[in-house]
């Protein structure tokens, strides 16, 4: 299907064979990608990881990320898999506290905040404390939202320069504050570094990598990575696995509240397995099928990304029509996700369909018929999904074992609103409030 949004025509892949001929058939040729214009303010996107062409400089800031910070081997490290049990605890407390208040629990917020401070301590070895933890949170929040807004600066591209809506000042603004506080960290390692002959004593963590790399490649032909691409790709490290994980949370929660009995399911599988256990870590995770069934079916309702783009960068044909150099093509794995021929009645909540199907069926790397790849696929797969796996099932199961779960009145009453806002990434427009009583 062709769209066209202002002066800018787009080819839009809805169905899973078209998705696998964009992300599989033709991925070395579609892996471009025009930045938001939001993301021209600070010269971010010129270093931003997410929207870089895939030269020399995208593979090595992705390279830093997979190696250094979300492998599976650092996320299993002596160093991080504390971190990470820290900020399932973190979350569990915050919920506590809340609940003894009997105060309704903002879901999304309470695990963007966890988040949060688990992706500052893994990336800087260092905590918030409450001022800066409130005005980063709320900086973060905001660019994020920001950063996907529909704008009409990239609908049409010869007004941009007038920021109608003043969406790019506005970035310009959060992100400005975000790069503020890693730049004092920045800072604060770099007069550290000359005492401890390079890097911090002990395991090094993100930060530590980025300044050994940097120092490495002056003048020996490696890439370069100055400060500004440091900062830019701890800023984008930074949102976008914070946003990703707490809104996946924010929709599994909002879907469980709706569905009682799937809820009941998960709970009594949680009982059975971990007992008086207090929270869920990954080794649990394979014990527990209801639960990863439920964070699937999650995501092949709410995906992560509901909208990926790509550009052409030579032209090739897509389902027999020819796409050209330049062109933007998008997955709408919305569409996908919900294609009645792979799933039966897509539009429903029902976890049980992923017991039903082979582990590589179901598996988060996407399918091999292209029918479920919530975190995309191909060169440009995200980034951050050995981590969303890990604490979107740590999270969401450890809130689930420790509270009973139930919606205010007057949402009961309505219903809760499920409709969409997108930002980074999709996220609940109206934020989900519910009312947490501890049980354990």
């Amino acid at each position: 299907m062709t769209v066209r949004l202002g002066t800018l025509v787009a080819v839009v892949a809805s169905s899973p064979s078209t998705a696998r001929e964009v992300l599989q058939t033709h991925n070395g040729s579609l892996t471009g990608r025009s930045p938001p214009d939001a993301w021209l303010a600070l010269g971010h996107a010129a270093n931003s990881v997410f929207v870089l062409p895939p030269g020399r400089m995208w593979r090595a800031l992705r390279r830093i990320g997979t190696e250094h910070l979300l492998s599976a081997r650092q996320l299993d490290s002596t160093r991080l898999r504390p971190v990470l049990r820290d900020a399932v605890l973190d979350l569990v407390r915050r919920v506590s506290g809340m609940a003894a208040a009997g105060r309704p629990v903002e879901v999304g917020r309470a695990a963007f905040a966890a988040m949060m401070d688990l992706q500052w301590r893994a990336m800087f070895s260092a905590g918030l404390d409450d001022a800066a933890a409130r005005a980063l949170h709320d900086a973060a929040r905001e660019a994020v939202a920001l950063s996907l807004k529909p704008n009409v600066s990239d609908f049409f591209p010869a007004l941009a320069a007038a920021d109608l809506q003043g969406v790019r000042r506005r970035f310009a603004r959060r992100v400005a504050m975000v790069y503020q506080m890693i730049d004092e960290q920045i800072e604060r390692r770099m007069r550290k570094r000359p005492e401890t002959g390079g890097g911090s004593s002990g395991e090094k963590d993100l930060l530590d990598v980025v300044l050994d790399i940097s120092e490495q490649g002056k003048g020996d032909g490696v890439v370069i990575v100055n400060r500004e691409v440091i900062r830019t790709f701890l800023t984008d490290i930074f949102l976008a696995t914070v946003d990703t994980i707490s809104s996946t949370i924010e929709w599994g929660m909002a879907e469980l509240l709706q569905h009682p009995d799937a809820m009941s399911k998960v709970q009594e599988e949680l009982r059975s397995v971990l007992g008086s256990k207090a929270l869920v870590e990954h080794p649990d995770v394979d014990r527990l099928p209801y639960l990863r069934a439920a964070i699937r079916e999650t995501l092949r309702l709410h995906p992560v990304v509901p909208l990926v783009p790509n550009e052409a960068e030579e032209t090739v044909e897509i389902q027999g029509h020819a796409v050209p150099k330049g062109c933007t093509v998008l997955v709408n794995l919305w569409a996908v996700h919900r294609d009645a021929a792979a799933w039966p009645e897509p539009d429903w909540f029902m976890p049980e369909r992923f017991l039903r199907r082979r582990p590589e069926e179901a598996g988060f790397l996407g399918t091999t018929e292209f029918e479920f790849i919530p975190f995309s696929a191909g060169r440009r797969v995200c980034l951050g999904l050995p981590l969303a796996t890990r604490m979107v099932h740590a999270m969401l199961g450890s809130l689930l074992h420790h509270f009973e779960w139930a919606l205010p009145g007057e949402v009961k009453e309505n219903g809760v609103d499920m409709a969409e806002s997108l930002g980074l990434t999709m996220i609940m427009a109206t934020p989900l409030q519910a009312i947490a009583k501890s049980v354990r």
